[in-house]
């Protein structure tokens, strides 16, 4: 292993003694927010340095058979001890180069989930309701909950856009490649000549900024306007003035939440999904700066970008940006997302390790 990554392990390890220290002070509790950052800090260096004292005693041992193969009667049993601290010593290097790679500090966070239909009118609309329902599917699977915060129907029963919350442990991280376009190529329900046709969807998926990093808005700069809610919902919600548009005036975004008949609870939602909007803007604008030197394969998140297509008739799905192909559309229009989500992880750690060894 490289000196240089011994030596950022050996600080790592000194670390984690001191924010034990810290953590087992009398006065830790009396800064709260402080006492959350250090018990983030020690949970995450914890595994790294057990990792770290992990590979220090597989040297050790094997500096000691090495000792052994002198002695001719532990020779057999030295050389055996060897070839298998070897294999280990690797596996244990391994593992610290990918513990090392740069942590996303979304990983752990809920998501905004957005799909707009694009090219193809009716049926690029129902393609959206096809892709919500395997996302929210993906969701049921990994046990999060997934909470609708806006919706535009289309006539035929698909969606135009619809804004989701999802919400469970590590969401962002196995949803976060999903972002760009999505296309479809299938013969529509309202084909009658039995064509193929091709529609496009956009989604974009966002980290959920919480209370202690929430995007500073100044309430100068937004518009709030309330009208009635056009959708379903009963009487009451179509006869009073409940849901509300908020247009930043800045960016330029506007979010509309009508879905519920509280104008408190739309106007939270839209200010959660306006700062959501905000902090993304902020993230891709960072990572676009970064990509002028360095492009990512997999994590550009570009919305034009056409990342997957979806083909019906031949029962497949391709990932282009990693050029993985699967037959098994039915199984992952249900959610089954598993090895599509892996693969795109274990492309990103990939090229992570690739930049670790530069």
């Amino acid at each position: 292993m490289k000196p240089s990554i011994l030596a950022k392990l050996a600080q790592l390890a000194d670390r984690l003694d001191e924010v034990g220290h810290l953590l087992a002070s009398e006065d830790v509790t009396r800064d709260m927010d402080q006492y959350r950052k250090l018990s983030r800090e020690h949970a995450e260096l914890e595994p790294v340095v057990a990792l770290f004292h992990a590979f220090q005693r597989c040297e050790a041992d094997l500096v000691a058979a090495q000792e052994m193969l002198a002695d001719p009667e532990m020779r057999e049993l030295a050389e055996a001890e060897i070839s298998d601290g070897k294999l280990r010593q690797e596996a244990l290097e391994v593992d610290l180069q990918k513990a090392l790679l740069p942590k996303d500090p979304n990983d752990e966070r809920n998501l905004f989930l957005e799909i707009r239909a694009g090219t193809g009118g009716d049926e690029s609309a129902l393609f959206a309701a096809d892709l919500f329902r395997m996302y929210s599917r993906f969701a049921e699977r990994n046990r999060w909950q997934v909470e609708i915060m806006s919706v535009s129907e289309s006539d035929l029963g698909g969606y135009k856009e619809i804004i989701a919350r999802i919400a469970g442990l590590g969401a962002y991280s196995k949803l976060k490649f999903e972002s760009g376009g999505h296309r479809v190529q299938r013969v529509p329900a309202t084909e009658t000549q039995g064509r193929i046709h091709t529609s496009a969807c956009t989604v974009a998926v966002m980290p959920e900024a919480d209370e202690l990093e929430a995007v500073n808005i100044n309430p100068a700069d937004i518009r709030i306007d309330t009208f009635r809610s056009s959708g379903a919902g009963g009487q009451h919600i179509n006869k009073t003035d409940s849901a509300v548009r908020i247009t930043h005036m800045p960016t330029g975004i506007v979010v509309e939440c009508q879905d519920d008949r509280s104008q408190h609870k739309n106007k939270a939602r839209a200010m959660a999904v306006l700062a959501a909007r905000i902090r993304d803007g902020q993230e891709r604008e960072r990572h676009a700066k970064e990509a002028a030197t360095r492009k990512s394969l997999v994590g550009s998140g570009d919305r034009s970008e056409r990342i997957r297509t979806y083909n019906f008739p031949q029962g497949r799905v391709t990932d282009h940006r990693i050029n993985l192909t699967l037959y098994k559309i039915d199984a992952i229009m249900d959610g089954d997302l598993f090895e599509l989500s892996q693969a795109l992880v274990n492309e990103y750690q990939a090229e992570q390790l690739a930049l670790l060894g530069e």
